[in-house]
């Protein structure tokens, strides 16, 4: 029987595993340990969630009020991609694109694409089937003062400080989920006859045994990687950004504004994160190192910083370096790896800790009850996120193939590199619109709505080779809709750090 199970790293993955097992199997023998290295900091960059998160923290039991104070959150209501089209000169004011979390206005109702291609191409597809472009842009919240904890108006996820979260995760886990926590390093791994793992040897508390290991040591990948030799299939080939160059950015005034969109913006070599915390920004430079040299992609950073009214003198950026890429199996007997340590990719529609959720959910759903039932487990669970990651890579490279810059190799380069999964899907998308039956997986990474954003967003059109007139007067109704909700939700809806404050304050209180 699978009496206990030993989670190895800490950090957001450690954590949120801990957390979402704990929570779903209180009141059961079942016991949890996390070994976590007093020496080694976790990398603390994933700043941004998409709205699952809002489901995760509800389901292992924590207070929204307290997450957004100790974890300096802020919403996030999508992203908003500067200067990737590249079909309209710099500072024109219209080379950019928003993908929001709401779905369009009538989505699976009627084909929005065609019609607003029919009807309205010169409006941006986001801007016309959906009112969350417009919050964005005038940093609105996506919620009043009264709308409970976790529920919405409009659609969020959050912005927050990663080496927080992993410390509020913590202390939730231990006071009130039963975790066990041993701070230690592993220092030795015994075996089974039979080649499962059978106790993790460290330092200074000796043997810890389990029937179910789960590897969250990051990058190292210490138990799936280094134990057991799963081999690392490498994307470089196909998504070329291997380096990341993180600051923290101060604001000029305690009440400046927060925004509620993570900001994409690309340069010359890869593109610039722009992420608003409560009480500052995270920016940083992600990019190809084969393409752009430390120093040069240093310099664009202080750049868009000096232009977007940050500090001209920042501190040095922390350099992260990474191979894009993901495990051949994720599962491999009883150990099973969540989070870095199964995988990255980059930081673009941050993916990363949604990929975590997804994997600590199906552990805790899926929990085979005896060793014999883990091998079906473990098959089920590798089909299903060599599938997501697979996804996920399309998603990614969706953004960069559709770009028209060619003012550098690395734009040239991106737009030849095209994976065969999304290539195909193009094909079919020149005369149809992305759909639900492109994606049809009940749990899907992206939905159809979000290739549709980017793939408009991005300026492609579908030419419709069997036009539907019929359906311009219910799509002109979900596009009258989508302006009419904006227009209310401008008028009703706070600003974004009116309401964080207004969170923080009365919880103080």
């Amino acid at each position: 029987m699978i009496r206990r199970i030993v989670i190895v790293g800490g950090g957001s993955a450690g954590w949120l595993t801990a957390g979402l097992i704990a929570a779903d199997h209180q009141g059961t023998p079942l016991h949890i340990t996390l070994i976590e290295s007093p020496d080694i900091a976790p990398i603390g960059v994933g700043e941004g969630t998409w709205p699952s998160m809002r489901d995760t923290l509800r389901r292992i039991g924590v207070s929204e009020a307290d997450f957004f104070r100790e974890c300096d959150a802020a919403f996030k209501q999508g992203s908003r991609f500067n200067h990737w089209r590249g079909d309209h000169p710099l500072g024109s004011g219209r080379d950019y694109y928003f993908h929001p979390f709401v779905l369009p206005q009538g989505y699976g109702e009627v084909n929005l694409p065609q019609q607003w291609q029919a009807q309205h191409p010169d409006t941006p597809f986001a801007d016309l089937v959906s009112f969350q472009p417009h919050l964005c842009v005038n940093g609105r919240a996506p919620k009043q003062a009264s709308t409970p904890e976790f529920a919405s108006v409009a659609n969020y996820g959050y912005h927050l400080d990663a080496g927080k979260f992993g410390v509020f995760l913590r202390k939730h886990c231990l006071e009130k989920l039963g975790v066990h926590h041993v701070p230690d390093n592993v220092v030795g791994i015994t075996s089974h006859d039979n080649g499962d793992i059978a106790a993790l040897q460290t330092q200074a508390h000796g043997a810890l045994e389990a029937e179910l290991f789960i590897d969250c040591t990051g990058m190292q990948s210490l138990l799936l990687g280094k134990h057991y030799e799963v081999p690392f299939i490498s994307q470089k080939h196909v998504l070329y950004n291997d380096s990341a160059l993180a600051v923290q950015i101060p604001y000029p005034a305690a009440d400046y504004p927060i925004a509620s969109q993570t900001s994409s913006t690309a340069q010359s070599a890869g593109w610039i994160w722009d992420i608003g915390l409560p009480t500052r920004r995270g920016v940083g430079h992600v990019y190809s190192g084969a393409h752009i040299g430390d120093d040069q992609a240093e310099a664009e950073l202080r750049r868009y910083i000096s232009a977007t009214g940050g500090p001209r003198d920042i501190p040095s950026p922390r350099k992260l370096s990474f191979n894009p890429g993901y495990r051949a199996r994720f599962w491999h007997r009883n150990c099973v790896a969540i989070g870095l340590s199964a995988g990255f990719i980059e930081p673009l529609e941050a993916s990363a800790l949604a990929l975590v959720e997804m994997s600590a959910a199906m552990v805790s759903d899926e929990l085979p009850a005896t060793r014999a039932a883990m091998d079906i487990v473990a098959r089920r669970f590798n089909d299903a996120f060599t599938y997501r990651w697979e996804r996920v890579i399309d998603f990614l490279k969706l953004h960069y193939v559709l770009s028209r810059r060619r003012d550098s190799d690395y734009w040239r380069d991106n737009t030849a590199a095209v994976p065969e999964r999304l290539s195909d899907l193009l094909t079919l998308w020149r005369h149809r619109a992305p759909s639900r039956n492109d994606f049809n997986r009940i749990e899907e990474v992206f939905p159809a709505a979000s290739y549709q954003y980017v793939l408009y967003g991005m300026g492609f059109r579908s030419e419709y080779t069997h036009p539907q007139p019929q359906q311009a007067a219910q799509a002109d109704h979900y596009f009258r809709e989508a302006a009419a909700l904006t227009r209310k939700m401008l008028g009703a809806l706070p600003g974004n750090r009116e309401l964080i404050n207004h969170i923080t304050q009365r919880h103080h209180a």
